[in-house]
Order: structure tokens, then C-alpha cells, then sequence
């Protein structure tokens, strides 16, 4: 591949060649994305689009073959795990971890390090709290979560199941349930910032007399302005209002300072398999940041329009006025490495790596933010937070490091202004975690964990090792505390306190909010600092565990501790006895099925990648790929080790798609899978991907999910 150089047309020249692209310094371009770079994306950076055009193709030419070569060292690193496994097939464990380091899976550990990682937002790098991921094509979502910076707490207990697992039944106030609200938000008060005397459902207005006064720090309006473990609370105080009038001090609500974060997502959540997609997603990432994304929609009879709140001021105790952010911080994520995007094809006719064109492009936006081009300003530090998910081993962070620096050099920007979030979700990543924090060492600004795409991980690698446990099992085996522990322990000893986040994954229950509460205070109890939640209802609930624990105080006590060994780490979640019963077996291939169908419907033929999807109970789960991919594999491995037979998988297939049929049968543009199930795009696919999930790439749904995401849009 020779380096390209940009010719400009002559006058009059015909520059719509006739495969439909546009030439753009050697590539190809569709021309959606062409019109949107060099019209929406460009204007007002300072950064041509000859400059532009040049400089993603030399992206390509360098990055290119590393890519690839990085994709084929994966490759040859599961064949090298296979090939063990099929010299020692009673072994019945996983590959020995001095074994993993004689082929280069294990890395040694760097000596002791501090990450460097400079000019980060402080809803980053020192205050706890939740954070939402949202899907970057679906622009209302994207407002929903933007806005969700803060978040009424009296809502949130009404509407929900939070109080005692009931949600609101009949039409109209219930003034019972009402009471029971204010009691919980009060004596929540009561435990975060106690009045010095008294309880403050007996507090009749004025200004409070704290037991910390320093708790109190002004005023928003009328609105009395609280901080606790570095998180506001705003006490709403209007006595005209239908609930103020009947409080003794006329509070009308609480609000809670709630997603300090939110990830605009291009990747598990969204279905963008051409140019159309890959634009209204970057439009939506633009918008989002400019300000100037817009939702309208109709609710019941009245038509909304949602935009992003703009920021409001407080005063503090000696009258000096501040500013109080309204909006969530934004960080984007890009796609992993292993895909191509037709929306670019190279000069070989060979399609750009979607991760490559992801790079240039999110930060090609982000100058928008850097700048102050929008209404509105997102990272007051001048950072662009970038979350690059799907990299096994340092090798793969070190290419990203050299990616992201190789973007900056060609949008002008100085060195590490893009911030990196490695995502630990990579069976590679998780054992050799210190290495790749170090490969980023100065850009990393986050680290997280994530159930479902590392067990994904785990059965796809040690596929061949024996059957797996059944899922509700494998959470408990011991793999998963050493992993949790770890991410905590390692994240710490590389200096992220005060510096970056250690992130916790979903709960994707939305309507289980009294078990959210119950359960989810684990995550900043383990240290996190930073989980994801499936709702900005959630996130206002989910904030009062951050009041409830103090994150830095358990991220100094968790210091202390030695470092999990990564031995606990590489334990294979086998089941030592399979004498399961039958109905057992049909049991968990049933679920299997059921989930896989349930959500590659919506995927293939509705193009939604993330939406609340109905289990096998009926229980509405929040479900994006990574869902796919442990459901898939698990069934892919009871087959490989004859738990299940294809005879089975069939039939199992043909129920629970009349199954998933009857869930969404009140959708009009639902289209049935067994109407013609010969002819039914996404049953093929979801049979082919249990089929071939073995062979599937390190377990990823992706290439099946786009070719036939691809098929249904030439279909309809």
C-alpha cells in the first residue's frame, strides 16, 4: 500500500464513481459519511477536509497490518489453548498458567508503577458515582442520559418498586404511598447530613443547623445546596407546591446529584452495520456534545422536545455565585478491533477497520467540545474520553496508545488530550491487567468489569477444557470474586485513586429497584468507583449507595491488600459433576435459546441493539450483545461435550421462537419468526451462531449479527 495523496477534482469533473463511493485520498468513502465529515464534522476545527482525508488514510496504511497481525495473534494464541487441551483431554482444568506464559498469553508484570494520566474532569477522577451507557443512535436515549446529571429522589421511590417492591397501582396520587416516600428520602437525610439536633422530618424550614455544617454549602434559588462524599443534594423548597404544601418546611422534593457519567455507546448497544448507521450515531455524539441535539416525540397527546439542560448557578454561604452542572459527562465508545466497516474501503478494495475509523472520527468530534464550538461545553479539563472495549493483552492496549497519539498528531492536539477507558472484559486482559494499564499508562482514565462479555471470554477460550457449569452457577465460582477483587486491587496499586475510575457492570433488572438497592451498594463497598445502571431513575436510586459508603476511605483501606493471584484468576468454571438431569439440561438450554431469540429479533430485523427484552419469566432485562455472546457460548459448549445434541438445539429453537413470537405479538411491526422459520433471517442466524459458536472469533457476535443485520435491511 502506497501513501495517498489527495487530487482535487477539475472543474466539471465527474467525481461519482460508479460503485456508488466517493474518492477520497485514495479511499473510498460512502458518500453519507463524506457529506457528514466534510459538512457537519469539519466546519470550525480548524482541520481541512484535504487534511482530514490524508490523515485517515494514513491511518489505515500504518495501523492496517497491525490490526490484522494483532487479530491473527489472538487466532494463534486459542489454537495453542486447543491444542493442549486436546493433548490432555482429561485433564479437567485449564491450561496451567506456566504453560500460558511459555506460548506469550502471560506477560510478566511490570515493576510498580503510578499512571500519569493528567487534566481529568473531576467526575472522573475524584467523585464516586454512578454512570449510565446509553446507544448513540437512538437521540432521545442520548438526551435522557445527558440530563440525567440530576435526578428527583422522591420520583424515583414513587414510581418504582424501590419502597418494598410494589410500584404505584390505580390512577391518580396515592397519598399513603406518598407519605411512605418522604419518610424513606427524609430519614435518608437522616443518615447522609443529620441536622445537629432532631430529625428532618420534624425540620420546619430556614437554614438547617447541620452536624457537620460544612455540609451545607448555598443556595440554588430558594433551594437549599448540600454536598456529602463529594455528591449534591439539592433540597427543593417551594410550600405552592402540591406536596410542599403539606410539608412542614415546604420542601417539594429532593433531588439527588445522580449519573456523573454517561457513555454514548457505538458499539454492544447499537445495531450499525453501513454508513446511514455509523452517521446518526456520530451526528448524535456531535450533537450531544455541541449541545444541540434535539429529541422530539409524542407522549400521550402532547408532543415533546427534549434538549440538553443547560447549566444553573448557586451561591455559596458568603454570597459568591458558582456554576452547577446540569448535564452528565460524556465519554464515547468506540468499537473494538476486530471489524470492518463497508462505509470505507481502502485502496486494496479491503474495508477499513471500524475501530480505526471510530478513532479519527469521535475525536474529530470532540474538537467541537475543545474548541467551545457548541452551546455547550462537555470536559472543562479539555480532555475527549474515549472507552475502547474488546482488547486482549497489552499488546492490543499498546496499539490503541499508538492509535489514539497517531489521531492527535492529525487533528493538532497535544499529546494524551484523548483519554483511554480499558475495558476488562477479556479473559487476556483481566490476567495480565497491570501490563495493560501500563501500555496506557498515561492516557487511562477508567477500568471496569463486566459479567457477562468476560464469561463470554472465559467459556470461549476453554472451550475445549470440558462442559461448562450452568450459568446461575458460574457467578459464583471462584474465577469471578478473584476477577472483581482484582480489577479493585490492581487498579489501586496503579495509582487510580484520585486519578481515574475503577468501574462495576450492569444491573440490568430496570424494573428490580428494590433489589438494586438492596444488592448494588456492593459495588462502591468493593471499592468501585463507578458503576452502570440501566436508567436515570436508576442512577438517582444507585447514588445514595455513594452517600452511604465513602469510596475513597474503602479505596484506602482496600490498598492494604495483596494483590489476588491471577492462579484463583485462570480457574475454569467446570462442572465436575454433569449428571444433570434432563429436564434440568432443557431447563438451561431453554433459557439459553430463549435470550439468544429474544434479542436477535430486535437486533436483525428492528435494528435496536439495546432495549428492555423480555426473559424466559417474562422479567423485562436490559440486553445488549454481551448478553448474546455468554448465551451463545454456553450453548456451544454443551454441545461440543454432548450435553445437548442439534437434534435438541432444533427443536429448543422452534419453541421458544413461538415463544418470543407470543412476547412481542402487541408490536405491530414485529415480524414472526414462525410464520416461515425457513425464511426467518434472525432464527437462521441465531441457529448459526450456537452452531458455529465455537468457531466464532474469540466468541464475538459480531460477524454474524452483521451479515444479517445487512440481509433484513436489503429485505425490507
Amino acid at each position: 500500500m502506497t501513501k495517498a495523496t489527495l487530487r482535487q477534482p477539475e472543474q466539471g469533473e465527474d467525481t461519482s464513481p460508479r460503485d456508488g463511493f466517493v474518492r477520497r485520498a485514495g479511499l473510498a468513502v460512502d458518500p453519507v459519511l463524506a457529506m457528514f465529515i466534510e459538512r457537519e464534522a469539519l466546519p470550525g476545527t480548524g482541520i481541512g477536509a484535504d487534511r482530514f482525508w490524508s490523515g485517515l488514510a494514513a491511518l489505515a496504511e500504518r495501523f492496517t497490518p497491525q490490526n490484522r497481525a494483532l487479530l491473527e495473534r489472538r487466532e494463534d494464541l486459542q489454537r495453542e489453548i486447543d491444542d493442549w487441551h486436546r493433548a490432555n483431554p482429561d485433564a479437567g482444568i485449564g491450561v496451567p498458567p506456566r504453560m500460558l506464559a511459555a506460548v506469550g498469553y502471560l506477560v510478566p508484570e511490570p515493576a510498580p508503577f503510578t499512571i500519569g494520566t493528567q487534566n481529568v474532569d473531576p467526575e472522573i477522577a475524584q467523585v464516586a458515582g454512578p454512570q449510565l451507557v446509553v446507544p448513540a443512535l437512538n437521540a432521545r436515549f442520548v438526551l435522557n442520559a445527558v440530563n440525567a446529571r440530576w435526578g428527583s429522589l422522591y420520583d424515583a421511590l414513587y414510581g418504582t418498586d424501590a419502597l418494598d417492591g410494589t410500584v404505584p397501582s390505580g390512577p391518580g396520587f396515592d397519598a399513603a404511598r406518598g407519605a411512605q416516600v418522604i419518610a424513606w428520602a427524609k430519614g435518608f437525610l437522616d443518615d447522609v447530613v443529620p441536622l445537629a439536633s432532631g430529625r428532618w422530618a420534624d425540620w420546619t424550614g430556614g437554614l438547617p443547623d447541620l452536624a457537620d455544617p460544612d455540609q451545607l454549602i448555598g443556595t440554588a434559588g430558594d433551594n437549599l445546596l448540600l454536598r456529602h462524599n463529594g455528591l449534591h443534594i439539592e433540597i427543593v423548597m417551594d410550600p405552592a407546591h402540591a406536596i410542599g404544601s403539606i410539608d412542614p418546611a415546604g420542601i417539594a422534593d429532593i433531588r439527588l446529584e445522580s449519573a456523573l457519567s454517561t457513555i454514548v455507546d457505538l458499539e454492544d448497544s447499537v445495531a450499525a452495520v453501513d454508513a446511514q448507521d455509523k452517521v446518526a450515531a456520530y451526528r448524535n455524539w456531535l450533537g450531544a456534545l455541541r449541545g444541540d441535539l434535539v429529541a422530539s416525540f409524542t407522549k400521550g397527546d402532547s408532543k415533546v422536545v427534549r434538549t440538553a439542560n443547560p447549566d444553573r448557578t448557586w451561591r455559596d454561604m458568603h454570597g459568591d455565585e458558582h456554576t452547577l452542572y446540569s448535564r452528565s459527562l460524556l465519554l464515547v465508545r468506540n468499537v473494538g478491533h476486530l471489524m470492518t466497516t463497508p462505509a470505507v474501503r481502502l485502496p486494496s478494495g479491503e474495508e477499513m477497520f471500524e475501530g480505526l475509523l471510530d478513532a479519527a472520527v469521535t475525536a474529530l468530534i470532540g474538537l467541537h467540545d475543545l474548541k467551545g464550538l457548541g452551546r455547550l461545553r462537555n470536559s472543562r479539563a479539555g480532555s475527549i474520553y474515549v472507552v475502547k472495549p474488546k482488547m486482549h493483552g497489552p499488546e492490543e492496549c499498546a496499539f490503541a496508545d499508538s492509535l489514539f497519539a497517531a489521531v492527535e498528531d492529525m487533528l493538532d492536539l497535544p499529546r494524551n488530550t484523548i483519554k483511554l477507558g480499558v475495558m476488562d472484559e477479556e479473559r487476556r486482559t483481566s490476567a495480565n491487567l497491570a501490563a495493560c494499564i501500563h501500555a496506557v499508562k498515561d492516557r487511562v482514565f477508567f477500568i471496569n468489569t463486566g459479567f457477562l462479555d468476560r464469561t463470554g471470554d472465559e467459556i470461549h477460550t476453554s472451550m475445549l477444557a470440558g462442559p461448562m457449569l450452568r450459568k446461575a452457577d458460574i457467578k459464583r465460582a471462584e474465577w469471578i470474586a478473584a476477577y472483581e477483587d482484582r480489577n479493585v486491587q490492581i487498579g489501586l496499586a496503579c495509582g487510580f485513586a484520585g486519578r481515574a475510575q475503577i468501574g462495576k457492570g450492569m444491573w440490568a433488572a430496570p424494573d428490580a429497584m428494590n433489589a438494586m438497592l438492596a444488592e448494588k451498594v456492593g459495588h462502591p463497598l468493593s471499592g468501585a468507583s463507578t458503576a452502570w445502571v440501566p436508567s436515570p431513575t436508576a442512577a438517582t436510586l444507585h447514588a445514595t449507595h455513594y452517600h452511604r459508603c465513602d469510596v475513597s476511605e474503602r479505596q484506602r483501606e482496600r490498598m492494604a491488600e495483596p494483590v489476588m493471584p491471577v492462579e484463583k484468576l485462570l480457574t475454569v468454571p467446570l462442572a465436575e459433576d454433569v449428571n444433570w438431569t434432563r429436564e434440568e439440561v432443557q431447563a438451561e438450554l431453554d433459557n439459553n435459546v430463549q435470550g439468544i431469540l429474544g434479542y436477535m429479533v430486535r437486533w436483525i430485523d428492528a435494528g435496536i441493539g439495546c432495549s428492555k427484552v423480555p426473559d424466559i419469566n417474562d422479567v423485562g432485562l436490559m440486553e445488549d450483545r454481551a448478553t448474546l455472546r455468554i448465551s451463545s457460548q454456553h450453548v456451544a459448549n454443551w454441545l461440543q461435550h454432548g450435553i445437548i445434541d442439534r437434534l435438541m438445539i432444533n427443536e429448543t429453537l422452534h419453541r421458544m421462537a413461538a415463544k418470543v413470537d407470543a412476547q412481542n405479538a402487541g408490536d405491530p411491526s414485529y415480524r414472526p419468526m414462525t410464520v416461515n422459520e425457513r425464511q426467518s433471517i434472525a432464527l437462521n442466524a441465531a441457529r448459526e451462531l450456537i452452531v458455529a459458536g465455537a468457531r466464532q472469533p474469540s466468541a464475538y457476535t459480531e460477524p454474524i449479527l452483521h451479515r444479517a443485520r445487512a440481509l433484513a435491511k436489503l429485505r425490507d
